[in-house]
């Protein structure tokens, strides 16, 4: 009979005391060979790092495997309580502050509700104790949520102080609260359409605060990175003191002239810089609910309108830069244009050959188009796609709508199209468009974020001559002291622009009593700095405009009016030196975007 060999006590626990100096010598070794320490072989290095990369990855997901083990063996409560105490930290977001750094949008701490089913002792109790405090629960809907076996489900997310302390002296085990950040917005209506909303999970879902989220902050929540403490404040360009003299503006416009809607921007033709942005009927911000109303869009990127006689600038711009015709052009506006049985007259007809600048001055619909025409169709279509009038204008605003662009273009549509009827945009691209009119020549994309003139002369793009930019300035000052914009003449500020008075098509047709005005204002014309743009939708006649309810009426003295109050807080102050329109012909070298 073979006897077994005794083993030794001692050499064997030696031996296990010698196998993790074995294990630490040979990861040593893996580490310098991975290093290239001991000059090794070319292979042996990239074994050894790949076998280093091996084990790294083999110790993070063990950890993983261990972390989830611990999680699963925990009771519900447990649980409950960790999340709990990490007070919602993955739905915090950024403040959003306004150019001089108030601010628009911000988070607060709340309370939300929750039960553990599980550790309820009696659900009727419970249920009757919840519903004294939050009548508007539905107490059968609760009893059956909390006689469920679920370890975890919200009962009210959102809950005051004053709810939050009487349901917790209930005592009622099983029920709980989770601190949770809750976005408000200060403002209120105050550039709601901008900033967007959140949802019950402090999630963007519209403005600026969805366009937040798709710069990285989902990603970050996810990772567990997006703390308060870990989050600088988004700065927008808005200025929140223009934007309430704007508002407060298009509001009172809305009610004098019983428009049922009115929309406006104020924007830096330099930069691109979007200083104020307001659509009435508007909402609170902090009932996003409210922003799904069709009636609270957003008109100036989200709506698209035939912009009228304001997007003739636009075919004054590209006759000139043609060198086709000059300021000292003449045009023959004795008589209607005929399409067939479609004829394109003037609203004031003026009946006699007519000098450029009076082209303007009078508005001639058959001026402007004559303009187009001899420049052909193809020449039209290019100046409107080179400055973004044919294309979808995008901004950090998520919401936008694609122009209306018509399927065949021919002669009669760039007839129409050069005096405003036939093509709807958005009016921020319009806008984009006329600043690029006044700034020295550029495409600036409009941004709704600060941005500096280095910056937005890097983004722009050269679309008209500093010569033709010359020769539009002075067109749209001659237009505010003679013609059909002097109510935006207000003293001090050396303002131009151009009205826009848009039949609105209904049921296929264009109305003769739903007008759609719109009035685009610059200041000062001989160092262009701000563009006002608003728009009124189906303005009446009323008392002190003598049966007109045209832009001239409406739209341009509330322009006037914001720009007399926002003057001052841009650091525009009024002067008495102002000089005549003919002056600005003088400078036709303005550099780009001063």
């Amino acid at each position: 009979m073979t006897r077994m060999p005794k083993i030794s006590a001692a050499p064997m626990g030696q031996r296990l005391l010698r196998l993790p100096r074995s294990l630490l010598r040979g990861l040593l070794a893996i580490v310098r060979a991975a290093f290239g320490r001991g000059r090794p072989e070319a292979h042996a290095v990239a074994r050894a790092r790949i076998v280093l990369c091996m084990l790294v990855f083999a110790g993070a997901y063990l950890a993983i495997a261990g972390r989830l083990a611990v999680l699963a063996s925990a009771p519900e409560g447990a649980v409950a309580r960790r999340i709990v105490s990490t007070d919602a930290v993955a739905s915090a977001r950024p403040d959003i502050v306004d150019r001089n750094g108030l601010v628009l949008a911000t988070d607060v701490k709340s309370a939300s509700l929750y039960g553990e089913p599980r550790r309820l002792i009696d659900v009727d109790e419970a249920v009757e104790a919840l519903t004294a405090v939050l009548p508007d629960l539905d107490a059968n809907e609760l009893r059956q949520r909390l006689s469920t076996d679920r370890g975890f489900i919200w009962l009210r997310r959102d809950i005051t102080p004053q709810q939050q302390r009487e349901i917790h002296n209930l005592g009622l085990p099983g029920i709980g609260f989770m601190t949770e950040n809750r976005r408000v917005y200060p403002g209120g209506t105050l550039g709601a359409h901008v900033l967007g909303s959140t949802n019950i999970d402090n999630q963007g879902i519209a403005g600026i605060e969805k366009w937040v989220d798709t710069r990285g902050l989902a990603d970050l929540h996810l990772a567990g990175f997006a703390s308060d403490r870990q989050q600088e404040p988004v700065e927008l360009a808005l200025d929140l003191r223009v934007q309430h003299v704007l508002r407060d503006e298009l509001f009172a416009a809305k009610e004098k002239f019983k428009a049922i809607a009115a929309a406006g921007t104020v924007v830096d033709v330099r930069t691109g810089e979007i200083v104020a942005m307001a659509s009435l009927p508007d909402f609170d911000a902090n009932d996003p609910a409210r922003s799904l109303d069709p009636k609270n869009l957003n008109r100036l990127t989200t709506g698209v309108f035939e912009m009228g006689s304001t997007f003739k600038a636009l075919t004054f711009a590209m006759a000139l830069d043609s060198g086709r015709y000059t300021i000292n052009s003449t045009l023959d506006a004795r008589g209607a244009l005929s399409f067939g049985r479609f004829r394109i007259s003037d609203y004031h007809a003026e009946n006699r050959v007519l000098t450029l600048p009076e082209v303007f001055l009078f508005s001639s619909n058959i001026g402007t188009a004559k303009m187009a025409l001899s420049l052909g169709v193809d020449a039209h279509k290019a100046f409107l796609a080179k400055t973004g009038q044919l294309d979808r204008l995008r901004t950090e605003l998520p919401e936008s709508a694609m122009p209306i662009v018509p399927k065949r273009w021919g002669e009669v549509n760039t007839a129409t199209i050069a005096f405003g009827h036939g093509l709807a945009v958005a009016p921020l691209q319009a806008v984009m468009a006329v600043n690029a009119l006044v700034n020295g020549g550029y495409l600036i994309p409009p941004t709704f974020l600060k941005r500096s003139r280095e910056e937005a002369l890097a983004a722009g793009t050269p679309v008209i001559s500093p010569k033709t930019s010359a020769q539009m300035r002075y067109l749209l000052r001659l237009n505010a002291e003679k013609g059909s914009a002097k109510k935006v003449n207000v003293p001090g500020f050396y303002a131009g622009g151009k009205t826009g008075t848009a039949e609105k098509v209904i049921n296929g047709r264009y109305s003769k009593t739903k007008l759609l005005t719109t009035f685009t204002g610059v200041f000062p014309m001989d160092n262009p700095q701000y563009l006002v743009l608003v728009m009124l939708d189906e303005p009446q006649a009323v008392e002190g405009t003598y049966g007109y309810a045209t832009a001239g009426w409406n739209a341009a003295p509330t322009t006037g009016k914001i720009i007399s109050r926002i003057g001052p807080m841009l650091g525009i102050m009024p002067r008495t030196d102002v000089p005549p329109a003919e002056s600005l012909l003088a400078n036709t070298t303005l550099a780009r975007a001063q």
